[in-house]
């Protein structure tokens, strides 16, 4: 995705602050992103067309920018759009199901617990799934309840709320014996 022609580098106006380049945009924001996107597929190929999906946006949209908001709000305002939109797709689609409970006697890597936190955050319902990997981006509640649009008062109840799903998913999984 990157931009190696600097004649094709399109720059940030100045009510950004210094002018930068889409490049700098997407190399500081990509990888959170990503994580995004993973929260809502728990599909690393889909989150990366997903990734790529939402900084074709940001590059077709960057003059339309209002600066009303911090760029990076922006930024995954597209992305959690994006990955809505994606799932409301998938939704249409049939899927098997596999069983949930299946025993497993060996201990798990720290890539398989990421691997099912991504699963149990991939069955939150779609707002909690964004408050979820927002907050796991470490984006501060202020911005995730612009975000989302809700208040920072209802985003700290819910993430309370969605981190004691997980601890019960995790418990069902044994996870924390």
């Amino acid at each position: 995705m990157a931009v190696s022609n600097p004649a094709q580098r399109k720059l940030i106006p100045a009510a950004l602050g210094d002018m930068i380049s889409f490049d700098e945009i997407y190399n500081r924001y990509a990888p959170q992103i990503f994580r995004v996107c993973m929260g809502y597929t728990n599909d690393a190929e889909q989150a990366k067309d997903l990734v790529q999906e939402t900084f074709i946006s940001v590059w077709k949209n960057l003059s339309n920018f209002r600066n009303q908001s911090q760029i990076s709000t922006w930024i995954f305002r597209i992305a959690t759009n994006n990955c809505l939109r994606a799932m409301e797709v998938a939704k249409r689609m049939p899927s098997a199901e596999l069983p949930f409970n299946l025993a497993e006697v060996r201990e798990e890597s720290p890539e398989e617990k990421l691997n099912f936190l991504y699963q149990c955050i991939a069955e939150l319902e779609e707002t909690e799934r964004i408050i979820i990997s927002l907050v796991l981006e470490d984006l501060p509640q202020a911005e995730i309840a612009t975000i989302v649009g809700l208040s920072n008062v209802n985003v700290r109840v819910k993430v309370h709320r969605i981190k004691e799903k997980l601890a019960q998913k995790f418990k069902a999984h044994g996870q924390f014996r």
